[in-house]
């Protein structure tokens, strides 16, 4: 169900808030008008600082991207933006009735959708010919590889329940909302309109929640009657054109003073060489954040992760499948049953959502369960703490053969998991051999990269069971 796109109009005597049919991969990086204004002369005009040495240039398949010309000092200052150039939904906006349509609207945003209350104004400021922005949004791109813009059928390739439920639900959304947006805008006087009688549908709303959701910072805004400042999402023109890495060689820094509050990107400690692109870290994000937010995946990421759901009949399964004798996940002993409940994987407001994968390996409630589960001396288990029972770094708390048993129903688990792929990942790398749209070849990567995760953390718990195996040869 991906958002409907129109073919953009010509933007000499107007700006239609459109978004561009295609998706190809040289589309992505194409500006949203053929010869934007220069980006860093605005900047400076506008009062900000741009170091000499930093230019807008290719940056490999990453698009376009922030390079250093020459040579940069570690702790040299890149970009200082002043107060007034950063795009913000806030109270300076006035109090008249276009922005009132606005806030109304936005209040009608669900939080974690929160991109789209700023893409509001986004579009409200792309729409005004005489926009202060004007220069820093004709620089944005016509499109976004992001997955609202895949087609169904390589939504569907993305092969993941849980992204593809996130896209859905995305889609949905903007459809829902261009309706109660068409009903706010109804009627309205020229003056009052927020988008000065354009018509904003589900494809321009896609545009700006992309727009945002990939390009925006989350930093202090609006200083309180208490003296703090509570975040919010903004804009920062040029800055938001440094590519991700989870090792940047630059960070945002904000300053604050008495009359406003400045944006600064400064070098981190290692100096930046010429030619080196400018980079910052967007977060410690999995893929499915980075493919849905940003439009690209990290392959081998760190911090990517596979969902799971926390049932007791299926783990009974996986563990019979594994050579686990008595599995009772699903008909655990009462004081089985009261460490489930403080691990909050039973009862009415349950969480069973479970991961495997990142920076933990396997999700410290998950394997808490399992060496519950699978223990019978209940003193034994009385005996640690639940941060203990939760952590793979302690070694076999309960014992090496309950820990190997532990092991062997993940390793089980996550040969189910793969099998609920439709396809194998040398079949996916043969699709990509064969040449494929930008969109289906994303999709084809985020699967390759999730398979990729099961299959590390069959092959380190493997690993980790022959270990505990080899110091006690008869566990089993």
């Amino acid at each position: 169900m991906a958002v409907s796109k129109i073919v953009m109009a010509s933007l000499a005597n107007c700006r239609p808030l459109t978004c561009a049919a295609t998706a190809t991969a040289s589309s992505y990086q194409e500006r949203l008008v053929p010869h934007p204004p220069d980006l860093i002369k605005w900047v400076r005009r506008e009062g900000g600082f741009v170091h000499q040495a930093i230019k807008i240039s290719q940056h490999g398949t990453n698009g376009l991207g922030l390079i250093a010309s020459h040579d940069i000092p570690k702790g040299s200052q890149l970009i200082a933006l002043p107060d007034n150039i950063p795009l913000k939904f806030g109270d300076e906006d006035g109090v008249d009735e276009a922005h009132s349509v606005l806030v109304n609207l936005a209040q009608k945003v669900p939080d974690e959708l929160w991109a789209m209350k700023l893409g509001l104004k986004l579009l409200q400021e792309r729409a005004r010919v005489s926009s202060f922005w004007w220069p820093y949004i004709s620089n944005l791109p016509q499109t976004y590889s992001v997955p609202i813009f895949f087609q169904g059928e390589d939504i569907k390739n993305l092969q993941y329940a849980p992204l593809v439920y996130q896209v859905n639900r995305r889609c949905r959304f903007l459809l829902d909302f261009e309706q109660e947006v068409k009903r706010a805008l109804e009627n309205l006087k020229q003056n009052d309109h927020p988008f000065d009688k354009q018509d904003v549908d589900a494809s321009s709303l896609g545009w700006s929640l992309s727009a945002v959701s990939s390009r925006a910072f989350r930093l202090h805004g609006k200083k309180l009657p208490d003296g703090t400042r509570i975040d919010a999402p903004m804009m920062l023109p040029l800055i938001d054109m440094c590519n991700h890495a989870f090792n940047p060689n630059a960070q945002i820094i904000q300053e604050q003073d008495a009359g406003s509050a400045k944006m600064i990107i400064k070098a981190a400690e290692t100096p930046i060489k010429q030619n080196d692109a400018i980079l910052l870290n967007y977060g410690c994000l999995d893929n499915d954040l980075f493919l849905l937010d940003y439009g690209f995946v990290i392959p081998s990421n760190p911090y990517d992760c596979i969902e799971l759901k926390y049932d007791g009949a299926f783990l009974d399964a996986a563990s019979v499948a594994a050579g686990v004798s008595s599995p009772k996940f699903s008909s655990p002993a009462p004081w089985q049953q009261q460490f489930l409940s403080q691990l909050n994987l039973v009862g009415e407001a349950a969480n069973l959502k479970v991961t495997l994968g990142g920076q933990d390996l396997v999700d410290g409630r998950l394997l808490a369960a399992l060496r519950v589960l699978l223990a019978s001396d209940m003193e034994m288990v009385r005996k640690h703490d639940m941060d203990t029972l939760k952590s793979l770094s302690v070694d076999a708390p309960l014992g090496i053969a309950n820990e190997v048993s532990a092991y062997r129903t993940i390793i089980a688990l996550c040969v189910i998991a793969l099998e609920h792929f439709p396809t194998k990942i040398m079949e996916d790398e043969s699709s990509l051999k064969q040449g494929v749209s930008a969109s289906t070849e994303l999709a084809i990567q985020f699967r390759i990269q999730k398979k990729s995760v099961i299959i590390d953390v069959m092959s380190d718990l493997t690993r980790r069971a022959k270990s505990l195996l080899s110091k006690n040869t008869t566990a089993f």
